[in-house]
């Protein structure tokens, strides 16, 4: 049979893999559950082996048995599809059955590990990432190939902390001899995905167009990582995860528009006007990072973000114009500069125009980022902090990774998986954070005033 008739190439790879154990890393829907039921209805048609099938949810199970059937039919082969069998009702064990004239059948079991018990053949395990107790499954169904059965598993990730995770890396780390395959979603575009969906070949300005809507349409990076891009995320190695920021995340607290208008703006909108302390940073690029303002409210002990201004690419020239018409604000009382590297010019010339106690030059070190870092996550946690409700600000304040280096000292990161640059709007809220905050980002010098001339009258007395 021409497998290229029904198959992309990397279906294809998978199917003429007959390693005894295979494990697929894999984007959702690029048909790897329909390649697999290809592969053992053909070898159940064959009279090689029975074959053990689970997945995560029993739709899954549904759908793949349906597969199964339609590829009975076209190898020509007498098989019947009996639907739901129950296989110990007191278990609560059922599965979904393909049989065939020569006796072989083909199992879509319910996810119980149960299931897998006293049982022999073939086992394909389904997403495997996502059951609810993997271990006990893997316990139960390994059992199963000890007599040179084949083993299949597929998945999309689910963190790091699952047992698909450890078998990938094992496999990669040459722990486990096991026959790997990788589709991510790019790959599998390349590869004619979307030349499949449309029906007739793709341009690439199309199939650029298609990965672009997946992607928005995931809404936050780690379902694109994980679901599409066979990047594991680790939710628990975030500074900041989703639950943290969507708690402080506040629909229209931003006024629109340059800032000295924005008492004139707050009432023309109906919002009632606020006359709290104005508070900013800014953290500068030029190139390849952004550069962001980002203002903040104070009132009372809760800060409100006014202003987020992002310049890509913008000139020194247009960000001088920019950061000069906001320092002059009247209520603006602190305002903190990212003075490192090409950041030093542009905070010089501002301290030079509207004075240091206005305005603060801060050279990012690891100390400082730490101590900014942290000061922005408990305003967080703490709801002191309100942030807008956008998806590059959320997703800028997640892709922060905290490091700890062999040497024992802390450093911030990008997580690798970002392509964000350097998480410019976290820093730049976190200046702001700092600045509406009663700390120094350098070191502080003590003197002593003159005494009072009121002094010496009083000597004596």
């Amino acid at each position: 049979m021409n497998v290229s008739k029904y198959f992309l190439p990397y279906q294809i790879r998978w199917l003429k893999d007959s390693s005894p154990i295979k494990i697929w890393e894999k984007s959702r829907r690029i048909g790897a559950t329909y390649v697999q039921a290809y592969e053992d209805a053909r070898e159940a048609a064959q009279g090689l082996w029975d074959v053990w099938f689970s997945s995560a949810d029993e739709s899954a199970a549904r759908e793949y048995i349906l597969y199964c059937a339609k590829w009975a039919k076209l190898f020509d082969k007498a098989a019947k599809y009996l639907g739901v069998v129950i296989l110990d009702s007191d278990k609560d064990i059922k599965a979904y059955m393909v049989t065939f004239a020569n006796g072989r059948r083909i199992n879509a079991l319910s996810s119980n590990p149960k299931a897998f018990r006293s049982k022999g053949g073939k086992v394909i395990l389904d997403e495997f990432a996502w059951h609810e107790d993997a271990e006990t499954l893997w316990a139960a169904a390994r059992p199963c190939i000890t007599w040179g059965f084949p083993l299949r598993i597929l998945s999309t990730h689910n963190g790091t902390n699952c047992r698909y995770y450890k078998f990938i890396d094992g496999v990669k780390k040459g722990k486990l001899n096991w026959s790997h395959h990788i589709t991510q979603i790019q790959l599998a575009v390349d590869e004619g995905l979307v030349d499949k969906i449309l029906r007739r070949k793709a341009t690439d300005e199309e199939k650029a167009a298609w990965l672009k809507e997946q992607r928005e349409s995931c809404f936050d990076e780690n379902t694109w990582l994980q679901e599409y891009c066979c990047i594991p995320v680790d939710e628990a190695s975030a500074f900041m995860t989703y639950e943290m920021l969507l708690a402080c995340e506040r629909d229209d607290i931003l006024w629109e528009g340059t800032v000295p208008d924005l008492r004139a703006q707050a009432v023309e909108s109906g919002l009632s006007p606020s006359t709290g302390d104005l508070y900013g940073g800014m953290d500068i690029g030029r190139k390849k990072d952004l550069s962001v303002i980002w203002l903040i409210e104070k009132l009372g002990h809760v800060r409100y973000t006014r202003l987020v201004k992002v310049m890509e690419k913008a000139s020194f020239s247009v960000q001088r114009e920019t950061l000069f018409e906001i320092l002059k604000h009247p209520r603006l009382r602190r305002f903190c500069i990212d003075a490192t590297g090409i950041g030093m010019q542009l905070s010089e010339e501002a301290q030079d125009a509207f004075g240091k106690y206005r305005v603060e030059a801060v050279t990012f070190t690891n100390a400082v980022k730490e101590d900014m870092g942290y000061g922005l996550k408990n305003s967080i946690e703490d709801r002191l902090l309100y942030i807008p409700a956008d998806f590059e600000i959320r997703e800028d304040f997640h892709s922060i990774r905290k490091v700890t280096t062999s040497s024992g000292n802390i450093r911030f990161d990008v997580a690798a998986s970002e392509a964000r640059g350097h998480a410019d709007r976290f820093w730049a809220c976190a200046l702001a954070n700092h600045a509406a905050s009663d700390k120094s980002s350098g070191p502080i010098h003590v003197t002593s005033k003159k005494r009072r001339e009121s002094y010496e009258i009083t000597r004596g007395y």
